[in-house]
């Protein structure tokens, strides 16, 4: 037994450790020794009970300064924007550097420090265990998309083992547990994987998915347990699957996105030259990993274009957005932080007009923040600024863009530093009706969504199929290496929405959306899809939802709009509204103020209904889903209000 006072070197096989931090670890030997090793010289020292209070004090101090340190903006290893011929050879050359993901728990501390360098390495092993377990390339593995490591190194595991990743959506609380079973079924249905995995935390009703369409399922945590010896990885090439990825877009679901390592690696390569990404440029995101804009803009896309990142899960943004913010205050370098409108939205609306925002935030450092997913709303952004103005941030930092899941992501961007920039369109255009000179003229504000990514062809056409001229109102079409290779086992949808070009240079994609260039820049109007014809004259959702909103105590993704037939064997337009009002009489009067609201800007009469607040269903991205609002409404399963109650 050593003296009191001595320092004593000591196996650490012969210590049960009580604590760990990198690079000391401390722990104790019976009732009156302690010790504490060093990673740095291999030495581990143990000291008696009664010196041990100075020396924990200034291990822990050191220990808490070097426990977690974010990786790092910038290192030695060159950036290489995705010019990679597979997105395996991304991974391994990503692995070369010091950077990596930086994961961060509800109030925005960081809580897991992951370089690309561990990533991979845990991305092997894993591939090891798929192999092992009997995946072959082709196969596909569905994976419960929660932010956090264990997904990130499976995804790549897929990949490495020939096999694609097909990222699926975690629990909402819309709909609750039977929902959220019935929604996986189906994509596992439709995406027919050999094997499903998922955070322990939702196993019961992943689970009970994978049980209900004949698939395996397996937690994460129990998965990684498993035995495997090293194995050959197969050979990809830059024409094989990559990922499937489910499109947000509520009519198509549950379709899956088949895209190849090379379209993966051509719009990441266009993304980050559009978007200029460069020295001392770091991601900050909270957009879920089953999104495109997610799991493309804010994860793949920082592997292939070797950048750091700190993640907020999407959970944590909603109960705490400021969060955020804060996480971008605190970096030292340029951020690039990419948020749907109602992600602005949000936030503005937590500051208060008495808040100090400049004591809380530093945002003059945030470069690019970036605007796509839905609709770009001017209104919304300028709030934001005026919000956030104090606090450094720039108008100029916004940066819209417009994109699919079907062309892998981006299709254009806002080139940097030219912020938001708008038309005011008369809405006759809009609606090709001529102009009611006995009328004043309304104007809807129609926002630049930049210049086409490089190699991405965008044109205009209309009914005829011709191309359109500047300012010219049409169906958008685009062409390139990253447009998607197929809808997964629906030959009909992607005949429907994949056309061959005449010259065989490849396929045009018809993306379902009506807009118009002006000058070689894109600005989109509206889903046609979405669109309301009544009459021959075009409505769009968008405008009536905009309309309602005007009304007091309505927020953003409170009113869905789209057409019903009426008993007459015509069309309407039917608003359905989230009611917060108790009193009887005055949601009569309210369904009243609505109906003559959506009357000044269609000049019709309409269905409104009222609806329990959090009815609406909304796409995996957050976003309104239209579409099923108006398949539920019509189903019965959102029922609305009885006034006469």
């Amino acid at each position: 037994m050593p003296l009191p006072g001595d320092d004593v070197l000591l196996s650490l096989e012969t210590i049960s450790p009580y604590s760990c931090h990198s690079p000391y670890q401390m722990g104790k030997i019976g009732a009156n020794w302690h010790y504490c090793h060093s990673a740095e010289d291999g030495i581990t020292r143990a000291t008696p009970r009664s010196n041990w209070t100075g020396i924990a004090d200034n291990m822990n101090d050191a220990a808490t300064d070097t426990a977690l340190v974010p990786t790092p903006n910038d290192c030695d290893l060159p950036r290489i924007r995705a010019q990679f011929a597979t997105f395996n050879e991304a991974i391994d050359y990503a692995a070369r550097s010091k950077k990596g993901l930086n994961f961060h728990d509800m109030r925005g501390q960081l809580e897991r420090v992951y370089p690309y360098s561990e990533m991979r390495e845990d991305a092997i092993e894993m591939a090891y265990r798929l192999i092992a377990w009997g995946i072959k390339p082709q196969d596909r593995v569905a994976l419960i998309a929660e932010t956090g490591a264990d997904f990130a190194a499976l995804f790549c595991a897929c990949v490495y083992a020939g096999a694609w990743p097909v990222p699926l959506p975690l629990p909402t609380t819309f709909g609750g547990k039977e929902s959220y079973i019935d929604q996986l079924a189906v994509q596992l249905m439709s995406s027919d994987p050999k094997l499903l995995l998922y955070p322990a935390e939702i196993g019961e009703m992943a689970a009970a998915a994978a049980t209900r369409q004949g698939c395996a399922g397996e937690s994460y945590e129990d998965f990684s347990t498993r035995a495997a010896g090293e194995v050959s990885l197969p050979e990809v090439s830059p024409d094989d699957i990559c990922y499937l990825q489910y499109s947000s877009g509520s009519t198509r679901f549950p379709t899956g996105v088949a895209v190849t390592h090379k379209a993966l690696l051509h719009n990441l390569y266009g993304h980050a030259e559009s978007m200029d990404l460069g020295e001392n440029d770091r991601c900050v995101s909270w957009l879920p990993w089953y999104h495109d804009m997610g799991l493309v803009g804010c994860f793949l896309s920082l592997i292939a274009n070797q950048f750091s990142v700190d993640f907020l899960k999407p959970d944590a943004f909603a109960r705490r957005p400021l969060a955020w913010l804060d996480m971008i205050s605190r970096n030292a370098g340029n951020t690039v932080s990419y948020s749907p409108t109602f992600g602005y939205d949000i936030c503005a609306r937590r500051i208060s007009s008495q808040s100090n925002v400049a004591e809380r935030f530093d945002l003059s450092r945030w470069r690019l923040a970036g605007n796509g997913a839905d609709m770009i709303r001017p209104d919304v952004m300028q709030q934001f600024v005026n919000a956030f103005a104090p606090a450094g941030f720039k108008a100029k930092a916004f940066t819209p863009s417009y994109g699919l899941a079907e062309a892998v992501l981006a299709v254009t961007v806002m080139p940097p530093g030219e912020g938001i920039r708008v038309e005011l369109v008369e809405e006759e255009r809009l609606s090709g009706t001529p102009r009611d000179i006995s009328r004043p003229a309304r104007y809807r504000a129609i926002v630049n969504c930049g210049k086409p990514l490089p190699d991405m062809e965008v044109v205009i056409l209309g009914e005829n199929g011709k191309p359109r001229g500047d300012h010219q109102i049409g169906k958008v079409w685009c062409r390139g290496p990253s447009v998607m290779h197929s809808y997964f086992r629906n030959p009909e949808a992607t005949e429907e929405c994949l056309v061959p070009s005449e010259d065989g240079s490849g396929n045009w994609l018809d993306t379902g959306d009506m807009g118009y260039l002006a000058d070689g820049y894109l600005f989109i109007v509206g889903r046609a899809k979405d669109m309301i014809i009544i009459n021959g004259k075009n409505h769009w959702p968008q405008d009536i939802e905009w309309a309602v909103e005007q009304l007091p105590g309505f927020n953003h993704g409170d009113i869905a709009a789209f057409a019903v037939e009426t008993d007459n064997g015509e069309e309407a337009p039917a608003v359905l509204v989230h009611c917060r009002v108790a009193d009887p009489v005055e949601r009569v009067k309210l369904r009243e103020q609505i109906a003559d609201k959506v009357r000044s800007v269609t000049g019709m009469s309409c269905v409104v209904e009222l609806v329990p607040p959090r009815t609406l269903p909304r796409t995996s991205s957050g976003k309104l889903s239209r579409a099923k609002a108006k398949k539920l409404y019509l189903s019965g399963e959102i029922v609305p209000i009885d006034l006469a109650a």
